[in-house]
C-alpha cells in the first residue's frame, strides 16, 4: 500500500486576506497627540508635586521660625524679670549702716553720695554709645524701630565663698552669667546691666547687653548681643503719684498715704525730667514701681507666609497717649509703640510683659 502526503499549501495559495488574518497587528510607536498629551499631564504632575513641596516648606520655615521666635520671647522675658527682682538691692553690709528712719531721713554712711543715681533708668528713642556710666554718650539717633535704653543698678550681696576661694553673690549680670567675685567697696560701687537694641556683627539687629561697675570702680564692659532679631525695644514705667516733666510733691500724713507702691500711671523716659533740676528728676526716678516691656522680633528671610506691609503695636493700642492716667501704651508721642516695617518676607511677633520691681527705689532720699 502506498501512503500518500500532501504538502501544506503555498502562501500564494492562500491569498492576501488570509495572510493577514493570520499575522497579529504590531504597534511600533506613538502618534505625536499621543505623545503631547502624555507630556502635559506628567507636567501637570510635576508642577502639582513641586507645589506640594513648596507649600509644605514654607509652612515647616514658618512654623521653625515662630517656635524660635517664642523661644527667645520666653528667655527675654525670663532675664529681665529676674534682672527687675536684683535692681534697687542693697548689700546687707551697709543695709545695717544705713538703718532707716520710719518716716524720718536716713542714716548717711561714710563714702555715700548723697544723691545718687536711680536704680532704674532710661532713655527713650536713644542708642547706647560706650562709656563709663548711664549718661555717657546718649545718642538721639535710634538703631532699628526709636528703641529705648533700660539700665538696672543694685548692689551685688555677698553670700558665701566657694571650693575655689571666689565670692559668689547669686546675682546675674544682663548677660544672664553669674556674678561673682564682686565685693562692693563702698554704697556707690553698685554693678549696672544696660540692655538696648544695635547692631551685632553678623548686620543684624540684636538686643545688646553692656554691663560691668559704677564709673568710680572700673566702669561698663563692651556691649555684646544678647538675643538676635529683636528690631524694637519699648519701655514704659509704672509710677507713684508723679506728674510728667513736674517736680513731686512731698505728701503728707501716714506713710501709707505717702506712697502706696502701686503705680497708677504708665510714663515715657522722657517724662521724668525736670528742667533746670536734676534733683527732682532723680527723685521720679526713683518712684518707679513697674516697667512695662514691648519688643518685636523677626525671624530669617523667607520665614513669614506672604510679604504684605504690617504694622505692629509692641505696647497693644490705646484710646489716647496724652501722659493721662494708664494711657501711655501705642502713642504717635513715642514713634517706637507704632512701628511698620519694610516688608521683606520675615516672620515677626510681638512680646509684651510686666517686670514688678520688688526692692524700695527711693533708698538715698
Amino acid at each position: 500500500m502506498t501512503i500518500r502526503t500532501c504538502a501544506p499549501p503555498r502562501p500564494s495559495q492562500l491569498g492576501t486576506a488570509a495572510l493577514l488574518q493570520v499575522r497579529p497587528k504590531r504597534q511600533y510607536g506613538l502618534t505625536l497627540v499621543e505623545l503631547m498629551v502624555a507630556m502635559a499631564i506628567s507636567l501637570l504632575v510635576t508642577l502639582a508635586a513641586i507645589g506640594a513641596l513648596i507649600v509644605t516648606r514654607q509652612g515647616f520655615t514658618a512654623v521653625d521660625a515662630s517656635s524660635q521666635l517664642r523661644d527667645n520671647g520666653r528667655f527675654a522675658a525670663d532675664l529681665l524679670q529676674r534682672l527687675g527682682g536684683q535692681t534697687g538691692y542693697l548689700n546687707s553690709l551697709y543695709v545695717m549702716e544705713e538703718a532707716r528712719l520710719y518716716g524720718g531721713d536716713s542714716i548717711k554712711v561714710a563714702g555715700k553720695v548723697s544723691d545718687p543715681e536711680a536704680s532704674v533708668m532710661g532713655v527713650n528713642n536713644a542708642k547706647w554709645a560706650e562709656g563709663s556710666d548711664f549718661e555717657w554718650g546718649k545718642s538721639t539717633t535710634s538703631v532699628s524701630g526709636s528703641s529705648d535704653i533700660l539700665v538696672f543698678r543694685f548692689l551685688p550681696s555677698t553670700e558665701f565663698i566657694d571650693g575655689s576661694g571666689r565670692t559668689q553673690t547669686g546675682m546675674i549680670a544682663c548677660d544672664g552669667n553669674a556674678i561673682d567675685d564682686y565685693v562692693p567697696n563702698d554704697m556707690n560701687d553698685r554693678a549696672i546691666s544696660v540692655l538696648y537694641v544695635g547692631i551685632s556683627s553678623d548686620n543684624e539687629p540684636a538686643l545688646m547687653c553692656a554691663h560691668g561697675r559704677s564709673a568710680l570702680n572700673g566702669g561698663v564692659k563692651d556691649a555684646e548681643p544678647l538675643i538676635q532679631g529683636v528690631e524694637n525695644f519699648q519701655v514704659l514705667y509704672g509710677v507713684d503719684r508723679i506728674t510728667p516733666n513736674t517736680a513731686t510733691v512731698a505728701a503728707t500724713g501716714t506713710q501709707e498715704a505717702k506712697d502706696d507702691a502701686v503705680p497708677d500711671r504708665y510714663l515715657r523716659a522722657d517724662e521724668f525730667a525736670v528742667s533746670g533740676n536734676d534733683a527732682a528728676t532723680k527723685a521720679n526716678w526713683r518712684r518707679v514701681r513697674s516697667i512695662r516691656i514691648g519688643m518685636v522680633l523677626r525671624g530669617p528671610i523667607g520665614s513669614a507666609p506672604d510679604n504684605s506691609a504690617q504694622t505692629f503695636y509692641p505696647f497693644g493700642k490705646a484710646k489716647a497717649g496724652t501722659g493721662a492716667v494708664g494711657s501711655a501704651l501705642a502713642s504717635a508721642n513715642d514713634a517706637g509703640t507704632i512701628f511698620s516695617p519694610t516688608p521683606d518676607g520675615r516672620l515677626r511677633q510681638v512680646v509684651t510683659f510686666t517686670i514688678h520691681l520688688r526692692n524700695d527705689q527711693k533708698h538715698g532720699l
